[in-house]
C-alpha cells in the first residue's frame, strides 16, 4: 500500500503487471527501457513459415515470440491446421496461454520457466534427428539451441522480433536522486541491460544506493548482478504473478522489522 514501484517492461506489455501492483494499493511508475519491434528482415522467418511442415517441434520462449510469429504466419496465409502435427513447447504459463488463445495446444510446459527448464524436461532421444524451430528475439541466450544441437537436433533460430532501448528521461533520474522510489523491477535481461546503459557506472551506484531491486527470475538476476546492480528480490515462480507475490512478501517483511 502506497509503495512506488517502477515497471521497466515495454509499455505494450506493462498493463497486467501495473494493474496487479495498483490492485494491491501500490503506485506504478512506468519507465519502459525497451520497445518491441518487428525484425529488421522477415527473410528467415518467412522461409521457416513457408516450410513449416518440415519441422517436428516449435519452441516458444516468450509471449512476444508467439505474437510476432502468429502475425507473420497469418500474413503469409498459412492455416493453423499446418501446425497440428508438430509438438509445441511454451517456456511458461503466459506463453502457453497465448498459444492456446490462438487455437494451439501445448505439448510441453516445463516446471521451471526458463530455457534450462525446457532442457530438463527433454531427453536427447526426444529430439535426435528432429528439426526444431525457435522463433525468438535477436540476441537471446544460446543455451537452448546449443544443447539441442549437441543432442543431435537440427535447430533453426529465427528472429521473430527485436528489442531496442528507449531514451532516458530527467524526471526519472530526479526521482531516483530524491529517493522517491521504493523499488525498481526487471522482467527480462534486456530490460536490465538497457536500463543500465542509461547511466554510467559511478552515477548508477549513487542512484541505486538504497533502492531495492526485484527480478522475475535467476537469469535476469544474474544479468543485473553482472552489471553491478544489487538484487534484493527474486521471484520463486518466474511469472508476473510470481514477481508480484515476491514484492509483496518483501515489503511485508520490511514492515515487520
Amino acid at each position: 500500500m502506497g509503495r512506488r514501484i517502477v515497471v521497466t517492461r515495454a509499455r505494450s506489455q506493462a498493463g497486467s503487471f501495473s494493474r496487479a501492483i495498483q490492485g494491491l494499493g501500490g503506485e506504478v511508475i512506468e519507465f519502459p527501457t525497451i520497445r518491441i519491434l518487428p525484425p529488421e528482415s522477415y527473410e528467415l522467418l518467412d522461409q521457416a513459415i513457408r516450410g513449416i511442415e518440415s519441422y517436428h517441434w516449435i519452441i516458444f520462449t516468450s509471449v512476444n515470440g508467439v505474437k510476432h510469429f502468429s502475425l507473420r504466419f497469418q500474413h503469409l496465409k498459412r492455416n493453423i491446421a499446418d501446425l497440428k502435427e508438430m509438438r509445441i513447447t511454451a517456456i511458461g504459463p503466459e506463453t502457453a496461454k497465448t498459444l492456446e488463445s490462438a487455437g494451439l495446444s501445448v505439448d510441453l510446459l516445463p516446471r521451471e520457466y526458463r530455457a534450462e527448464g525446457i532442457l530438463q524436461e527433454l531427453k536427447p532421444e526426444d529430439v535426435r534427428g528432429k528439426r526444431i524451430l525457435l522463433p525468438r528475439a535477436a540476441g537471446a541466450r544460446d543455451v537452448l539451441p546449443k544443447t539441442l544441437r549437441e543432442w543431435g537436433a537440427e535447430v533453426d533460430v529465427v528472429e521473430a522480433y527485436r528489442t531496442v532501448p528507449t531514451e532516458s528521461d530527467p524526471w526519472f533520474r530526479k526521482l531516483l536522486l530524491e529517493r522517491r522510489i521504493d523499488m525498481i523491477t526487471f522482467t527480462s535481461s534486456s530490460t536490465v541491460i538497457y536500463f543500465a546503459r542509461l547511466f554510467d557506472g559511478e552515477e548508477a551506484r549513487e542512484l541505486f544506493a538504497g533502492t531495492p531491486v526485484a527480478c522475475i527470475g535467476p537469469i535476469t538476476q544474474r544479468t543485473a548482478e553482472e552489471l553491478g546492480i544489487r538484487v534484493d528480490v527474486v521471484a520463486r515462480e518466474y511469472t508476473i504473478p510470481g514477481l508480484t507475490q515476491a514484492i509483496t512478501e518483501y515489503f511485508e517483511m520490511q514492515s515487520e522489522k
